[in-house]
């Protein structure tokens, strides 16, 4: 469907933040320590949090957003139907656009070979 390798995409993606780790050190160290906090388990455990990304990430319509958040709800052990029920939520707020990257996601997700059920 979509015209994005999603794992090509995050590997991609990777390499360069590798390089922008080594050439501006201070400013991934904070988005890291930021990502960290925003991301620890609390009163909202891990999966939810990353749920709540990867809404904003189809709202916002970021493809490396999008390949991220589903390789780490799949490290997460999300099913597909909790996945399909973050996107139909994503969906309902955010219309046509959402629909979409929401079509995109589930592309993504089976790139990475998700569950099924």
């Amino acid at each position: 469907m979509s015209a994005s390798s999603y794992p090509e995409l995050t590997q991609g993606i990777s390499k360069q933040i590798a390089n922008l780790r080594k050439d501006i050190p201070e400013t991934m160290k904070g988005f890291s320590e930021m990502a960290k906090g925003a991301c620890t388990a609390n009163a909202l455990d891990e999966k939810t949090k990353e749920l709540i990304a990867m809404g904003i990430a189809i709202a916002l319509r970021c493809d490396g957003c999008i390949g991220f958040h589903t390789k780490a709800l799949i490290k997460l052990g999300t099913s597909r139907q909790e996945f399909e029920e973050m996107l139909a939520v994503t969906i309902y707020m955010g219309g046509g656009p959402s629909l979409m990257y929401a079509a995109q996601a589930l592309d993504a997700w089976e790139q990475f070979d998700g569950p099924t059920s």
